[in-house]
């Protein structure tokens, strides 16, 4: 099995997931090959709830990261499971569309890319930067 995946599954050990019991782990791998992971945390309310794909890229550029590599996500159900469109939008301000997106399914994984997921994104370029 791919080591990234594996990473996003284990991560699933630490989610916090009182209020769906739908527990999602994430890995990123950063262009130096160091790999960051993160866990779904919920919160009552759920607007404040915290994805994995989030927690993940946020502690990797909390460490200076800027450029990655690929991203593998699982859940508990191995249903297949995507980024959200919030999630997208936050690879997207750091990946182009060609950056690899593992999703654990029950079968075999499939591998999208953040331009299939994403496609007319939102971009830095869109806002003169």
């Amino acid at each position: 099995m791919d080591e990234l995946l594996q990473a996003a599954r284990d991560a699933m050990d630490d989610a916090y997931v009182p209020y769906s019991e739908y527990r999602v782990g994430a890995a990123i791998e950063t262009a130096d090959g160091t790999v960051y992971t993160g866990c779904n945390i919920e919160n009552a309310n759920y607007s404040n709830s915290l994805h994995a794909e989030e927690v993940a890229i946020a502690d990797a550029v909390k460490r200076g990261h800027r450029s990655f590599e690929r991203l593998a996500v699982s859940s508990s159900e191995r249903d297949g499971v995507t980024p959200c469109g919030m999630c997208r939008q936050t690879l997207a301000e750091f990946c182009d569309e060609s950056f690899p997106i593992v999703c654990d399914d029950a079968d075999e994984p499939v591998e999208y890319t953040l331009g299939e997921l994403l496609p007319n994104t939102i971009t830095k370029e869109m806002l003169g930067q």
